[in-house]
């Protein structure tokens, strides 16, 4: 999702790289869940995300739908996203006691908070969110330890390839006037990457690769 801000507007002014050092470890976050609160429609999620839900929760996408998980039009194209609930706006997997009931299957914009991505000249860093976490006394951590993601650069790679093909469908869809093939388009995405079902027992990165070949047969690179 874009932002109409600058870095020094939102960060500290750096930019991070997987090695680097960062002031984000919260501690567990003991006592605050303010970041799970009042989130709107802001808690986009790719195929990863939606992958790891899946499986976890040993539910198919279509089931959260509706209950824990909504569509939006997101810069053009329609997307997953978290929903929040209550009068509290809180997330639908926050527990009682204000804990994320999915913690080890959280999506990765939970995952990086209070880091967010930059994208530049066909590659992304990360950026400290310097008033997004209320959380005092955070301490330094390293970048790829607090992602906390297995097979980190799968991941960073296909972070990438999910970011530039939604590119490319933005401006296919931006760009058109013709509204059966926008619906269309948007509606392929959303099939094929996000409501067939994948294998739980199989790597998700091979199938996603997978996925995205099929996608180019219909929606070249170059398109």
């Amino acid at each position: 999702m874009k932002r109409n801000v600058t870095l020094s507007e939102i960060s500290d002014g750096r930019l991070y790289e997987l090695n680097d050092m960062v002031k984000a470890d919260c501690h567990g976050c003991v006592g605050c869940s303010d970041c799970c609160r009042g989130m709107g429609e802001s808690i986009i999620l790719d195929p990863l995300d939606c992958f790891r839900l899946t499986v976890f929760l040993q539910r198919p996408l279509q089931e959260l739908v509706g209950d824990k998980i909504a569509l939006r039009v997101v810069d053009g194209v329609v997307l997953p996203h978290l929903l929040m609930q209550g009068a509290e706006e809180q997330c639908g997997f926050l527990d009682t006691e204000g804990r994320c009931s999915i913690h080890s299957a959280r999506p990765g914009i939970c995952r990086i908070f209070p880091l967010g991505r930059y994208y530049e000249n066909g590659s992304f860093r990360y950026f400290l969110q310097t008033n997004e976490c209320v959380g005092g006394n955070r301490s330094k951590i390293k970048v790829s330890k607090w992602i906390d993601t297995p097979k980190l650069i799968e991941n960073q790679k296909f972070i990438q390839i999910w970011h530039d093909l939604l590119m490319q469908v933005e401006e296919l869809i931006l760009s058109s006037d013709d509204d059966t093939f926008r619906k269309n388009l948007t509606v392929y995405l959303l099939n094929v990457f996000y409501f067939e079902p994948y294998e739980a027992g199989k790597d998700f990165y091979e199938q996603f690769e997978s996925r995205i070949k099929r996608f180019r047969e219909i929606v070249p690179q170059e398109a």
